[in-house]
């Protein structure tokens, strides 16, 4: 019991975040940890999914929210981050929960379209030469197993 007051309070800073991020940062920061922020809400919100009584299903309606998350955040690294390098593991991370998300909808017989991640910076004008195909999609079933 003595453990637990021994413990100082910050070694549990990790589970809460800050309600606003301190005045000294720039405004691109600012913009950073706000998107950051709302993809951490918008992730632990998700994930309280309603058990169904299907392990199977439970673990991927919880799972499923928590990759794209990761998602998000990567997103957010890209939009805002400069080191190439971690510019590069954010597009990894992408790539790769998308695959897994993918995975888990197909093993349960889920249709695995659904999840895209956020655009990283405007959409391109569009062109006038007709060849656009508003229903092609991605096939991702193929290459996902590890």
């Amino acid at each position: 019991m003595l453990v637990a007051f021994a413990v100082p309070p910050l070694a549990f800073a990790h589970e809460s975040h800050p309600a606003a991020p301190p005045a000294a940062v720039s405004a691109e920061e600012r913009a950073f940890l706000e998107e950051n922020e709302a993809a951490m809400t918008k992730m632990m919100n998700d994930m309280a999914a309603k058990p169904t009584g299907d392990v199977d299903r439970d673990f991927v309606a919880m799972m499923t929210p928590h990759h794209q998350g990761a998602i998000d955040m990567a997103v957010t690294e890209l939009r805002y981050g400069k080191n190439e390098q971690l510019r590069r593991i954010a597009q990894e991370i992408i790539v790769d929960q998308m695959q897994e998300i993918a995975a888990m909808k197909l093993a349960i017989g889920e249709p695995a379209t659904e999840t895209t991640p956020a655009p990283t910076q405007s959409p391109p004008a569009p062109v006038a030469t007709g060849h656009h195909h508003p229903g092609m999609q991605m096939d991702m079933s193929n290459g996902m197993k590890k």
